[in-house]
């Protein structure tokens, strides 16, 4: 270490000298300083003292950090202070996370930075760590986030160093990596956890856009899972396991509908995965004739079907003999009426026959309460035109089409006046009240008990949470990127946090906390580090980087995870 002069103008214009305490450091790069400490105008007697403390020439003290401290000294107690507490909890538990996935070694490996100041790879693993910790964007980064953070202190990398548009580069680099970092990923999971890979589950979502997004061709207005279709959107498909652990995913246009992405996704999985022994299991909005076809092409599947198909099982359906999962589910395996090798689930469920049937009420009222409120308005003679009035009754059919087959309404003109009339369908009535509850799967695999096929279905909630926590959690939505490749990023980044939030899932299942680690992450965010100031006799203080010390519930889960955050930090920690 050494002192530096520092020279400054000051609002009137007059040069005034400062000091600052500099460390020399080597890095791949060559050598590299940083200031450890600014002294202000001190007196020329001070700076020697503190420079022979520095380079740990007196007899009383080796230094002026912990690194160097001595294991006995005088300290002026009313002195001791504490400063810069800053957020340690969270980002150390992701970064331990990245290790134990070897994040460091693969993004160092995909992410080669021979001539960059900052690595790529550094500077990947800082947005992977902000996006777990629930950071929105690169701006935040940049301005609060990680000057508020330990993660200078565990990274080695001045909050100078990081801002936004260095951020954006990373983005740039990392995304074009994409498919390489997920089999690495896919292939560091299985180690650590013995995933098995034999089902996988596949979904799509949407997320929407701040902005016009001129200058994407993917961003358009479809069918918006966030009850936005005032914005333009993307559509995103995820692959997860039947545990919820991400393979892969792939962003498509935001008009695509979700039958139109199963061909691609399911050859981009087994081009990086390969074929043998998977089952794909998707819901009924991923059927299509085509998609039956690709996947009766050498694969095994189990899928929903349409609600229409179960009136080719009404008998089975009256039928008593019923297989039970479990209190409230039974399923029934049926041949398929074609004669073909498929298998038909038909299940039947008392709690999602009690919330159809509200559906169906709530419908059928609303129906009726628009129609009368239609008939009384032509009896006022408010509204005269039959061709209006088959609109607005339109209208109020599509926004309850759920019960909109139940009523045959007509509409004639007769004196000036327009007259509506309705009456209840009883046959689609009567349908409607036998198939609440029922659904239908189907499959090509014949070995399974009906169970066993309505169980790896209903794994499809796993990518269903997935996206819960890839929206809320990690704040996939909205996007605020404008370019294509951006947006890509955008979301890759998401996904790479997801596959923290996962492994620290199945690190809780092992310890026997469950798999929802949000509790537990929220608990070990009140770990803080600080820089704690102990003012010596000698008249130099030193300075000790301490973290908090956990309470004893907090003690007690991290025991059990077999985590151990440290009680003080070095100058870098090694990853």
């Amino acid at each position: 270490m050494y002192l530096r002069k520092l020279r400054r103008k000051s609002s009137t214009g007059d040069a005034r000298e400062y000091w600052a305490l500099v460390e020399s450091y080597r890095t791949e790069r060559g050598p590299r300083q940083r200031v450890v400490a600014h002294l202000g105008e001190a007196e020329e007697s001070e700076r020697d003292g503190i420079a022979a403390l520095a380079s740990g020439t007196t007899a009383s003290q080796c230094g002026l950090f912990e690194e160097h401290a001595p294991q006995w000294v005088e300290v002026d107690s009313r002195r001791v202070r504490v400063e810069r507490a800053r957020r340690f909890g969270d980002v150390w538990l992701a970064l331990e996370l990245m290790r134990k996935l070897r994040f460091p070694e693969l993004l160092a490996d995909v992410l080669p930075s021979p001539r960059a100041k900052i690595p790529w790879a550094d500077l990947a693993m800082i947005l992977v760590v902000a996006r777990f910790c629930g950071v929105e964007s690169e701006l935040s980064i940049a301005e609060r986030f990680y000057a508020s953070t330990a993660l200078s202190d565990l990274l080695g990398i001045a909050p100078a160093d990081v801002y936004e548009n260095r951020l954006y580069r990373a983005l740039d680099v990392l995304v074009a990596h994409k498919d390489v970092v997920q089999q690495r990923i896919k292939e560091r999971f299985g180690d650590l956890f013995a995933i098995e890979y034999d089902i996988l589950l596949y979904d799509v979502t949407s997320t929407y856009f701040e902005g016009a997004a001129m200058a994407n061709p993917d961003a358009r207005r479809g069918y918006s899972r966030d009850g936005r279709s005032d914005c333009k959107q993307v559509t995103v498909g995820l692959v997860v396991t039947r545990e919820g652990i991400p393979l892969g995913y792939e962003m498509f246009e935001g008009n695509r509908h979700d039958s139109k992405t199963v061909d691609e996704i399911v050859r981009k999985m087994e081009t990086l995965y390969g074929t043998s022994n998977r089952i794909w299991v998707m819901d009924r909005g991923m059927v299509s004739a085509a998609n039956h076809v690709l996947l009766q092409s050498g694969r095994r599947y189990i899928i929903g079907t349409p609600k229409s198909m179960l009136r080719k099982f009404e008998h089975q359906m009256l039928d008593q003999q019923w297989e039970q999962v479990h209190a409230g589910l039974e399923v029934k395996r049926c041949a398929s009426p074609e004669g073909t090798d498929e298998v038909f689930i038909l299940c039947r469920s008392s709690a999602r026959r009690e919330k159809e049937h509200a559906m169906h009420e709530l419908f059928r009222r609303r129906i009726e309460e628009g129609l009368e409120r239609i008939r009384e308005q032509c009896a006022k003679r408010r509204v005269k035109d039959v061709g209006v009035v088959e609109r607005r009754i339109g209208r109020l059919m599509q926004k309850n089409m759920r019960a909109a087959a139940m009523f045959t309404v007509s509409t004639r003109e007769e004196d000036g006046r327009v007259i509506v009339a309705w009456t209840m369908n009883e046959t689609s009535t009567e349908w409607a009240r036998l198939s609440e509850g029922y659904y239908m799967l189907r499959s090509n695999i014949q070995d399974w008990t009906g169970e066993e096929l309505w169980k790896a279905y209903i794994q499809l909630t796993e990518a269903e949470a997935a996206f819960r926590v890839h929206k809320d959690d990690l704040h996939l939505r909205p996007i605020w990127h404008q370019k294509s490749a951006r947006v890509n990023a955008h979301i890759m980044v998401c996904y790479l946090a997801y596959v923290l939030w996962k492994c620290f899932g199945q690190m809780c299942k092992q310890a026997g906390l469950g798999n929802e680690p949000r509790k537990i992450i929220e608990e070990i965010k009140q770990l803080t580090l600080m820089d704690v100031i102990l003012p010596t006799k000698s008249g130099v203080d030193l300075r000790l980087r301490c973290v908090g010390k956990p309470d004893t519930p907090l003690a007690i889960l991290l025991q059990k995870l077999h985590l151990h955050p440290p009680d003080r930090l070095e100058t870098r920690m090694q990853l």
